[in-house]
């Protein structure tokens, strides 16, 4: 698998219909736990700040490049790349593409999210949603991790999605591979969308690099510094990158 740097962050030149394909391979094979990063330019710059999260970044078993910027990066550095791995999108295409071949557990989103979306999926798609589970605002206590891990134990289910924000999901998904699931897959706010809770930006924004300005617009108080702050930072520090002007480890 090709793959290319961002800001020291190693992220995968895949498109959609490599990582199903590779999801199902892992779950033929039916090994220890493998988990896919869907990374945009929040992940790679909460990654600068935080050792530890661009070590889980880099355990990752795929780093697949959910935004446009991380697109254009691997462009610039040869690779093909025709569209981003934009999680939502990525969840929706597996699930339609397998319909009941599988059985996933769903874990994070607000209170009835998770339940919401599972009957949507089980009514749309005949999706086989074995279980749901959505936790607390903090981190599971050793009573809450046994009695998930039961969970998970007795359902088997071949996929996770987690549908929490990065970098909580990362970590999550970093610290659990030792769930008897074959795949786990951090999707950040596909469950919102997918269960037609929040609106997506329209198709022409997501695809042209322009959803962050939507999604700002849409949640100021909880983002601005997600894409003002940061999204800077990250402009001006990939600038210097593809410049040579400066190298990141």
């Amino acid at each position: 698998m090709n793959s290319f740097h961002v800001l020291g962050v190693r992220v995968d030149a895949v498109q959609i219909p490599a990582v199903v394909s590779i999801m199902e391979e892992w779950i033929r094979e039916r090994r220890s736990a493998r988990f896919i990063a869907v990374t945009g330019m929040h992940g790679v710059m909460e990654s600068r700040r935080s050792p530890e999260f661009k070590r889980v970044l880099e355990d990752a078993d795929i780093v697949v490049p959910d935004g446009m910027s991380l697109v254009w990066v691997g462009r610039r550095q040869g690779l093909r790349l025709d569209r981003r791995v934009y999680g939502p999108e990525l969840m929706e295409t597996f699930l339609r593409e397998t319909g009941n071949r599988y059985t996933h557990f769903l874990y994070g989103g607000a209170p009835g999210v998770a339940e919401s979306l599972a009957r949507r999926l089980r009514e749309s798609l005949n999706t086989q949603v074995a279980g749901v589970y959505c936790p607390p605002f903090r981190p599971l206590n050793d009573t809450e991790e046994r009695a998930l891990a039961a969970v998970v134990e007795r359902l088997r289910p071949d996929v996770i999605w987690v549908g929490l924000s990065t970098p909580t999901q990362e970590r999550w998904m970093h610290s659990h591979r030792q769930l008897p699931v074959p795949v786990m897959v951090g999707v950040g706010a596909a469950f919102d969308f997918l269960a037609g809770t929040v609106r997506q930006a329209p198709p022409w924004m997501r695809e042209n690099g322009l959803e962050w300005f939507y999604r700002l617009v849409s949640e100021p108080r909880r983002l601005w510094y997600r894409y003002l702050v940061l999204g800077s930072k990250f402009a001006w520090n990939v600038s210097l990158q593809l410049l040579r002007l400066k190298q990141f480890n």
